[in-house]
């Protein structure tokens, strides 16, 4: 009784504080780390585990499911909308099943009938050449996500600058798959998802160059702000594909921290300063890889991997 006394104090005063000052946190420690409880039913502060507020409003379903079909059938509520589908998800569907609502088989002349009816229900979700073209554009992205293995937030984001090339007229004599994979690009650079130019044109219908060049223009033209890539984020994935040890990933980015900070990485390539550092910490660490075998993980020649090393070398005064 005396802890719940207390803390309906400190709400009181929190309350307080922030009709003054404007700010939200923990009126205990501070910090503004609040988390919700497993249940949603309290507000709690991650950093000294104060409850800051209880008794939320669960904005949940009422019902509880266990599974996936169970979810499914109680469920009464249809997908979400996307940016990744051209009509956002809100068309209907018929479904591929040839059985009626009871599951009885439908009979030859209804299923005649379905399969007209799909067919015309696929022709009419797009209206005009604009709308067949962006549900193009659109499963190209899908589809080049795919093979990279980035998450669907990536492909909401791709889709999205894709959406506003195509209202500010900038797809205009240009190919739709060069658009739709620098839009890709652009939103792996946004989200922070380690993708290179190279991968990426490996699962694109374009080449490089004019993956770069309509990337440049898009991001210029729509005022896309793009930090310069940290070489940092690729040690991960090449180090991963490499099988060397947590030793070898720290000290290749430690490496790459030193040497930075000497102005090593201005206009360097990032993939390939990441890969000098991760074989000249497999070097250091006697976890020796060659440089064929980096170079070919991180899609490099063996020679950017030798002019980098030296480079780090000299500047960490190794000799």
């Amino acid at each position: 009784m005396k802890r719940s006394t207390r803390q309906r104090e400190r709400r009181a005063e929190q309350t307080e504080t922030e009709e003054e000052e404007g700010v939200t946190g923990c009126p205990e420690c501070g910090s503004k780390n609040l988390v919700n409880s497993a249940d949603q039913s309290e507000l709690v502060c991650d950093d000294c585990g104060l409850v800051v507020e209880e008794d939320h409003v669960d904005r949940g379903p009422e019902w509880r499911a266990f599974n996936h079909s169970e979810r499914q059938s109680k469920s009464r509520v249809g997908a979400p909308t996307t940016q990744t589908m051209h009509d956002k998800g809100l068309t209907t569907t018929i479904d591929w099943k040839n059985q009626d609502a009871y599951g009885r088989s439908l009979s030859s002349e209804k299923r005649s009938q379905m399969h007209r009816l799909r067919k015309w229900q696929e022709r009419i979700r797009t209206k005009d050449a604009g709308e067949r073209n962006l549900q193009f554009a659109l499963s190209e992205i899908d589809r080049m996500a795919s093979a990279l293995g980035v998450p669907r937030s990536v492909r909401e984001v791709a889709s999205v600058i894709y959406r506003r090339a195509l209202a500010e007229d900038l797809i205009r004599g240009r190919s739709i798959e060069g658009v739709a994979t620098s839009t890709l690009y652009a939103a792996c650079r946004q989200e922070g998802i380690p993708r290179s130019l190279e991968e990426v044109a490996e699962v694109s219908r374009v080449d490089q160059k004019e993956i770069g060049r309509t990337y440049r223009y898009i991001s210029q033209e729509l005022g896309l702000e793009m930090k310069p890539v940290d070489p940092k984020q690729y040690v991960p994935r090449f180090c991963s594909d490499l099988g060397v040890s947590e030793e070898v990933q720290s000290k290749a980015n430690e490496i790459i921290d030193t040497t930075a900070e000497q102005g090593l990485l201005s206009g360097k390539s990032p993939t390939g300063y990441a890969a000098a550092a991760i074989y000249a910490a497999s070097l250091l660490c006697n976890e020796k890889k060659t440089q064929r075998e980096v170079a070919d993980v991180a899609q490099v020649t063996e020679v950017t991997i030798r002019n980098r090393y030296q480079e780090q070398i000299e500047a960490l005064g190794i000799h």
